[in-house]
């Protein structure tokens, strides 16, 4: 379909995995895998920012009844957990208390767009 690229025309392709190389704000947009019989994963929206701060997310898909852990990083350190307000659609859900936020039990009740923010050094 149009403007659908395969991985080989900007990354590397080695068995299932797809790496780029030198990330830009360019890649932001929805990813997903196919099947050598044409069938499709679930696609993921993965949005890629200038700055040195990152929401990392512990697992991938999200799975309702699970545990997740959010983690916000630093770039240039490591260990590199940042004490950062973590937000859910623009709302402040938890401060600065560590740089990770655990919530024990996903529901649908957790969809949302998630960031998190660091006084000095930005946010996600």
């Amino acid at each position: 379909s149009e403007g659908v690229l395969d991985c080989s025309q900007w990354g590397s392709v080695t068995g299932s995995t797809c790496n780029i190389s030198f990330l830009s704000t360019s890649y932001t947009g929805v990813y997903w895998c196919e099947s050598e019989s044409g069938e499709n994963s679930n696609p993921v929206n993965i949005t890629v920012h200038e700055g040195d701060v990152i929401l990392e997310s512990s697992v991938h898909p999200v799975t309702e009844g699970h545990p997740l852990t959010l983690h916000c990083l630093y770039r240039n350190t490591n260990p590199s957990n940042l004490r950062a307000d973590f937000y859910k659609d623009g709302s402040v859900v938890q401060n600065q208390t560590t740089g990770e936020m655990i919530i024990h039990k996903v529901s649908k009740s957790d969809e949302g767009f998630y960031h998190c923010k660091h006084p000095e050094r930005g946010e996600s």
